[in-house]
């Protein structure tokens, strides 16, 4: 039997997958072309059916797009990042929040006690940060089916970027996201990735 490729074997075209996977890169650089609320929204229609646990779905989205919400927010990232977040495009925080069990209700209604699991604060924070991490590289990955590049971030004042977007304390900075079409001299050197045998064992 001849051995199977990674393009038999998935159901996705493999132009998608290069789209997706293969091709995509994190942009350094963006064109100064515009993302309109509109393509930003298509982008969150498709990634919202991506799974998390309970159906919690804490991620929330911050859009920076006034001049003054930019420079509030560069203030904050590191000096390697101050020059893309201040030209890209647009920018957007990506928070957890950590109130979401008041949505559960309507988004878990099958299990009425659900709400109840994470009424003590201590609860909600992990569960928080993991499904909004999680949410946050399906919405890389949207980005990337909207024909767009990103260009994630973790180097930032969390404490800082917390206090001055999210006041309430409700809510905590998991990644900024610089998003647009990517410019000139966009991408650095691919680094290597693990080979399967690296990562896989089976017990």
């Amino acid at each position: 039997m001849t051995a199977q490729t990674t393009q038999d074997v998935l159901a996705l075209d493999p132009a998608a997958q290069d789209l997706l996977f293969r091709d995509a890169r994190t942009a350094n650089t963006f064109t100064d072309e515009l993302i309109s609320d509109e393509q930003f929204q298509a982008i969150y229609d498709l990634v919202k059916w991506a799974p998390t646990s309970m159906n919690t779905q804490p991620m929330r989205v911050v859009l920076v797009r006034s001049p003054e919400a930019r420079e509030r927010l560069v203030t904050h990232m590191s000096d390697g990042n101050k020059p893309k977040t201040a030209t890209a495009p647009l920018v957007a925080i990506f928070a957890a929040d950590t109130e979401f069990h008041e949505h559960l209700p309507t988004v878990f209604p099958h299990y009425p006690g659900a709400k109840d699991i994470f009424a003590a604060d201590e609860t909600r924070g992990p569960v928080a940060r993991f499904n909004a991490a999680i949410q946050l590289g399906y919405f890389i990955l949207g980005i990337r089916a909207a024909g767009l590049a990103a260009g994630p971030m973790a180097g930032f004042d969390a404490t800082a970027i917390n206090k001055e977007f999210f006041g309430d304390g409700k809510q905590e900075v998991v990644a900024v996201v610089n998003i647009g079409r990517p410019g000139p001299d966009a991408w650095f050197p691919r680094n290597p990735r693990l080979d399967y045998d690296q990562v896989v064992t089976t017990v």
